[in-house]
């Protein structure tokens, strides 16, 4: 008999290989453990400077690993990251919207300090300040080669972008996949064509790839930042129908691939050993877009929103030369804190002459029992300010004006109106009872916290930037806005009167047959 494969039965061949030679490594590193121990390996210092990796999803919520409680999706490559490093349980993004909380992963400060109140428009005049100081020009001080591969989004205009701002390479796009004008980058030459979204991905990652085959012989620094899982969705063919949780858990898995064929390039060069890899996502999932927004994993609210679900993201960091594998840290940690632990790492001194926000989250990494009672601040993500503050277990949320609240189980934008909250996040992780009122004393203390923060802010920060066009002065154009207007009101008329006519001539030939076959 002859068995013809189908185009769905190739896909599921291709899938199942996939997943079985994803598992592999992990049952090798499970040989290597021994009643809860690792091998001296995985403890053994590094010898020269580590290269590091940072893989940045774009809206990716804190329920869409499978390490991370997702039923529906699977992340093979990317749990197999935490089972032999260390997995972060109360990583924050720097803010709950894109381009803030790239900015506070580069700089290790708050863009409330930039001036940045949300994302720069595809016609933003301006960018993240030129003045400020990313991991890439940090690691450039000792002899690290520095690449970017994907969505930079910090400001489109030329001074603006990663070439300027510390990265010897860039491949990738300027902002979001839903804005006009969305081109590749080569380094500094656009490529004015047309991009098929469904080999975004795929794309993102064959450069990956090759920027660390170039540069195996170095210290290295590659900034792989993801435009998916934002809206709108796209996948590359193979992994279309591979997740059980529709085209979002399809993109998903395809972003857990890549991944792996980030660890398979350095494992094959023998640099998998010393090189710290961070995965993590840029804010919470887009909840407005629905199936295609993904999920907080019982978290309330989402992308937008200062509430748990829009700042707590999914984050796991590798490396086994000095992270010892299968930990889970509870650590109040962030992307803040990239910078000043990468920096830390390379042995380069943090500028002196600005606040550097994050800290060093080294002992955290490698298990020097760092007490997890730290603080952090909630930028907002739709004005340059701080709107809520975590310290320790409490979080205090300042009040909000908006739309009714029951409005946003519709809505979902997260800029409904609440009054002052306070939450014991130990007890209540879904921020679902305000005790501001059985805790007065403690708001009191906290508010005062939040006040002395915002004013060491508005002393380095001069004014908000323009995240968008300003609207243009048509003065003087009077006269021929009427012109045309009433131009454009004839030509009306005249293609009304136009199909009237014919109209009516159709209709009389239409009578005139009708009569000839009586």
């Amino acid at each position: 008999m002859t068995y013809l494969l189908t185009k769905k039965t190739l896909k599921a061949v291709f899938l199942s290989t996939y997943y079985l030679i994803a598992m592999l490594p992990v049952v090798a590193s499970a040989a290597t453990e021994s009643d809860g121990k690792y091998t001296d390996h995985q403890h053994s210092e590094a010898l020269n400077p580590p290269n590091i990796i940072v893989i940045l999803a774009d809206d990716l919520g804190y329920g869409d690993i499978s390490s991370f409680g997702a039923e529906s999706i699977s992340t093979p490559r990317i749990d197999q990251l935490a089972e032999a490093g260390i997995k972060l349980t109360q990583f924050y993004a720097a803010a709950p919207v894109c381009t803030p909380s790239r900015a506070g992963l580069m700089t290790g400060r708050y863009a409330a300090r930039m001036g940045i109140g949300h994302v720069f428009m595809y016609d933003a005049p301006e960018g993240m300040p030129s003045s400020e100081i990313t991991i890439a020009e940090q690691l450039k001080k000792v002899g690290y080669h520095t690449g970017m591969v994907g969505k930079w989004h910090l400001g489109h205009q030329d001074r603006y972008m990663p070439w300027n701002q510390g990265f010897d390479e860039f491949y990738g796009v300027p902002f979001s996949n839903d804005m006009a004008n969305f081109f590749f980058y080569e380094n500094q030459e656009m490529i004015p064509e047309p991009i098929d979204q469904r080999y975004l991905t795929k794309r993102y990652t064959e450069k990956a790839v090759d920027y660390i085959e170039r540069h195996a012989g170095a210290p290295f620094f590659l900034y792989l930042a993801h435009s998916m899982p934002h809206v709108p969705l796209y996948v590359s063919p193979e992994f279309e129908g591979s997740s059980n949780g529709g085209l979002y858990g399809d993109v998903v898995q395809e972003l857990d691939w890549s991944a792996g064929e980030v660890v398979d390039k350095l494992r094959q060069l023998n640099l998998l050993d010393n090189t710290i890899i961070v995965f993590s996502s840029d804010n919470g999932p887009w909840l407005a877009m629905g199936d295609h927004g993904g999920s907080s994993g019982g978290l309330r609210d989402g992308k937008g929103s200062t509430f748990e679900g829009g700042q707590r993201v999914p984050t796991v960091i590798h490396w086994p030369a000095q992270i010892a594998g299968g930990r889970i840290d509870d650590t109040i940690t962030s992307l803040l804190d990239l910078m000043p632990t990468f920096s830390a790492i390379a042995g380069v001194p943090l500028p002196e002459d600005r606040e550097i926000d994050g800290a060093d989250i080294t002992p955290v990494l490698i298990g020097d029992g760092v007490p997890n009672k730290r603080h952090f601040f909630y930028n907002s993500g739709f004005t340059a300010d701080i709107v809520a503050y975590r310290n320790g277990d409490w979080k205090l949320k300042l009040p909000q004006s908006g739309y009714p609240k029951f409005l946003e189980p519709i809505l979902k934008l997260n800029l409904f109106s609440h009054d002052l909250l306070l939450f014991n996040l130990n007890d209540d992780p879904f921020e679902k009872n305000n005790i501001a009122a059985d805790y007065p004393d403690r708001v009191v203390e906290m508010q005062h916290d939040i006040d002395e923060f915002k004013k060491n802010i508005s002393a380095t920060n001069s004014r908000a930037l323009l995240m968008r066009s300003t609207n243009s002065d048509k003065t003087g154009y009077g006269p021929f806005l009427v012109k045309a207007g009433v131009l454009t009101l004839l030509c009306i008329v005249a293609l009304m009167a136009l199909i009237y006519l014919l109209y009516r001539g159709l209709k009389a030939v239409i009578i005139k047959v009708v009569k000839e076959k009586e």
